[in-house]
């Protein structure tokens, strides 16, 4: 085997294998020499992505279930709402991998190997990945690892972490039309915290215990919390826990690099380069469409260094500002999105935290959260003065 390729993909994982997918499905790309490199196999179903979106995405296919109707609860709200534009929707990382490796299969210019990565580094215009057993050159990698991840502290991330479990029923007990996207009636005892309860049939859903706090709670906490929620408020006496799923997802003021390398030859994708979001923890979508700026730059013959638009850049500061926000404990999470959802029509904030909000909807949901912490917080990162 050749060690010297077009493209490395170092990691295996959503944003690696999604950048894959979409590469060998452009015909002015797909005949690129390229080589994967992660240090284990993804085959296990570890995650579920949930997201929202408009039309039919590159992965449509792989759409579990997805609803129009979505509810959000706290002490001071309570609301139920169809959606016009937006669709939520559930993917099974088990399903993608099994996808995505099924179709790479019919390409002898991709090759995979099982190595440990130990350095990436920029020589001259060629980009090399270092592992335990090699040596790979190519013109770029385009890197998911957590290899260049910035320092991150109690200061200035938040962890979203959360324990989901799909049980299953004896008897019908769920409306697979209507999801909870949030539920923050339960005690905030720790920081951010709430529920979502994602139906996808009147004897399975998905129930998830998510947290934005700066520390993890013990294995029993999230347990207990758990089966509190479905006995007392899903009145679930009886169930089997079919799958379980853990996660921790960096919300960070901390600059995740772009790039790296005189010549920029290193590219980080995903959370690696910043695509998953400061404010909310989501990834799935935001992936999928630094990917396809990625995508279409390299198809012009052009670096695959995306420069950000002063759109990107305003809603970059519309994070930091909220993520200051909660940092800092100027408002808590339940009241911030209490304060949006009871003012604000809820497709409309799924469209902000999409990136996808016009200005005149920007404006009204900034009125409708207490002002002085979002103006103090906003300037802050205005002038650089956040946590780094």
């Amino acid at each position: 085997m050749s060690n010297t390729f077009d493209y490395i993909v170092a990691g295996s994982g959503l944003a690696g294998l999604s950048f894959l997918y979409r590469l060998l499905k452009d015909e002015s790309l797909q005949h690129k020499n390229i080589l994967v490199i992660d240090a284990s196999q993804k085959t296990q179903n570890d995650r579920t992505w949930c997201f929202w979106e408009k039309e039919a995405g590159p992965f449509e296919s792989l759409v579990s279930h997805q609803w129009e109707t979505l509810q959000f609860f706290s002490p001071q709200v309570s609301k139920e709402f169809k959606m016009k534009a937006y669709r939520y929707k559930m993917i099974q990382s088990g399903d993608f991998y099994s996808h995505v490796l099924d179709f790479i299969k019919g390409f002898s210019n991709v090759t995979f190997v099982q190595e440990q990565i130990l350095e990436i580094v920029e020589e001259g215009e060629k980009a090399v990945v270092k592992t335990e057993k090699g040596r790979y050159s190519a013109d770029y990698v385009f890197n998911s690892t957590s290899l260049f991840y910035p320092k991150m502290t109690e200061e200035n991330t938040l962890l979203q972490h959360f324990l989901g479990w799909y049980i299953q029923t004896d008897k019908p007990v769920f409306n697979p039309k209507v999801g909870t996207l949030m539920d923050f009636t339960l005690p905030q005892t720790h920081g951010t915290t709430f529920i979502y309860v994602l139906p996808t049939s009147e004897n399975l859903a998905l129930v998830e215990y998510t947290l934005f706090t700066e520390r993890l709670l013990k294995e029993e906490e999230y347990e207990a919390a758990l089966k509190r929620y479905i006995k007392d408020k899903l009145g679930i006496g009886s169930y089997e826990i079919t799958h379980s799923e853990f996660g921790v997802i960096p919300m960070s003021l901390a600059r995740f690099p772009a790039h790296l390398g005189k010549n920029k030859r290193i590219v980080n994708i995903g959370t690696a380069g910043g695509y998953t979001k400061p404010s909310t923890g989501y990834t799935f979508q935001f992936v999928q469409k630094h990917i396809a700026q990625i995508l279409e730059q390299l198809g012009q013959n052009q670096s695959p260094v995306v420069s950000l638009s002063f759109r990107e850049k305003m809603f970059e500061w519309y994070d930091r500002t909220l993520l200051d926000v909660l940092l800092t404990k100027s408002l808590s999470g339940e009241q911030i999105f209490s304060s949006l959802f009871k003012r604000v029509d809820p497709e409309r904030i799924l469209a902000f935290l999409a990136n996808e909000s016009g200005f005149w909807e920007e404006f009204k949901i900034r009125n409708s959260v207490p002002q002085f912490p979002f103006v103090f917080s906003g300037m802050k990162q205005l002038l650089g003065l956040g946590k780094k």
